[in-house]
């Protein structure tokens, strides 16, 4: 049996891809431990989950919404995946020190996890829960890519002792899709990156949700803009409520708002400040998002289409895949009132416009793929190879 750490950063769809992996792992006899934010870990992954804690930065973890382009990746690393970095590695190096693991799976944003690996000479794989670097975004932009791997060395510099030369982010002993071709597209993947699909496990649920609201012919549709995107979503969350208000006796909708920002709305929309999305999804005609990977995949797995509007980071990546797919419609987050959220909504509730037949496609992919016990297969594949032997990751 081995022993397999898994390095997470404080966000929850990037650490609910990594517990159907663990689960499965630890159902055939394996140990599992966890280098992350405690708290998180263990309100995801169960609260016997040996998690070894890792700090965030002080005064949290800074996110915007407001920068495109290059000036938001400059953003994403220097205030916030280098930060964490610097932050995490102390307890990543503690865990892996008294857990003493064979393999050690590091989120592509959790990068010190695959720095610290590398530099102790271990076995490791990334864990690739969005598709953004599986699609090298970098590709033709030779001096943002020599500016990275500049941040990228200093950090390794001050964490890792300088040893090493892999990227972090594409591990050469593998890399963990969760995702499949049917909404990654065919892009370029190397030799060891295995595309395992979205992996998704029941969670438990406390929620007090009025199931029976439900009990309507009308289609029902879902607006939900996930967990750190609060202090960007005001605008759009009552443009929606507005744009479903005024579609009253055609649709039922229900919007999260865990900000509390929405005032009044119609009889036909259900304001809550959360739900159990895996038991609503399977309920739903139509999810309204920010094009966050959990939200979308969750979606796609019970066949159901998107509206998506991405607001940063891998999210529009990802809305461009959801929309080459087939399977969901477009929108500009900043730019969307009610009028086209509305139109949105009815496209991608049109029988005729394919959006759920394409939903459903990619849903069986997911489901055909295997997804954490696929994942499994393949980190166990990795306990009968030497640490030394690593192939190119990327094509």
């Amino acid at each position: 049996m081995g022993r397999f750490l898994f390095v997470v950063p404080p966000l929850v769809g990037h650490v609910n891809p990594a517990v159907g992996t663990a689960g499965a792992l630890a159902a055939r006899g394996h140990e599992v431990a966890w280098a992350g934010h405690e708290e998180l870990v263990r309100h995801l992954a169960g609260a016997d989950a040996k998690v070894f804690d890792c700090v965030v930065p002080e005064g949290g973890l800074a996110r915007t919404a407001d920068l495109k382009g290059p000036a938001a990746l400059q953003f994403l690393w220097e205030e916030f995946l280098i930060p964490l970095a610097d932050a995490m590695a102390p307890g990543v190096r503690s865990a892996i020190e008294t857990f003493a693991p064979d393999v050690v799976v590091a989120d592509q944003q959790a990068v010190a996890g695959g720095l610290i690996a590398e530099s102790l000479g271990l076995t490791w794989v990334t864990s690739a829960t969005t598709p953004a670097e599986l699609i090298d975004p970098l590709d033709g932009l030779p001096k943002v890519a020599a500016w990275l791997d500049g941040l990228i060395e200093d950090l390794r510099g001050r964490i890792a002792d300088g040893a090493g030369t892999a990227d972090p982010r594409m591990s050469p002993h593998g890399v963990l899709g969760f995702t499949t071709r049917e909404l990654l597209g065919q892009v370029e993947l190397g030799e060891r990156t295995w595309l395992v699909g979205p992996s998704i496990t029941d969670r438990p649920s406390t929620s007090d949700f009025p199931w029976e609201w439900l009990d309507s012919p009308l289609p029902t549709v879902l607006v939900t803009l996930g967990t750190t995107n609060l202090d960007a979503g005001a605008a759009f969350l009552n443009a929606a409520a507005e744009a479903l208000s005024t579609m009253d006796g055609r649709v039922r909708a229900v919007i999260l708002d865990p900000a509390g920002v929405l005032g009044e709305v119609g009889d036909n929309v259900l304001v809550r400040a959360h739900a159990p999305q895996l038991l609503l999804l399977e309920r739903l005609d139509a999810v309204v998002c920010h094009s966050g990977h959990n939200t979308v995949c969750e979606s796609l797995w019970h066949g159901v289409p998107l509206v998506v509007a991405p607001i940063r980071d891998d999210q529009p990546i990802v809305a461009g895949q959801v929309v080459d797919a087939g399977a969901g419609v477009r929108l500009r987050f900043g730019r969307s009132g009610p009028a086209r959220i509305a139109a949105a909504i009815d496209a991608v509730l049109d029988p005729a416009g394919g959006h759920r037949e394409a939903a459903c496609r990619i849903g069986e992919s997911f489901r055909a793929a295997g997804g954490g016990t696929a994942a499994a297969g393949h980190l166990e594949g990795l306990l009968e190879r030497q640490p030394a032997d690593a192939g190119a990751a990327r094509g």
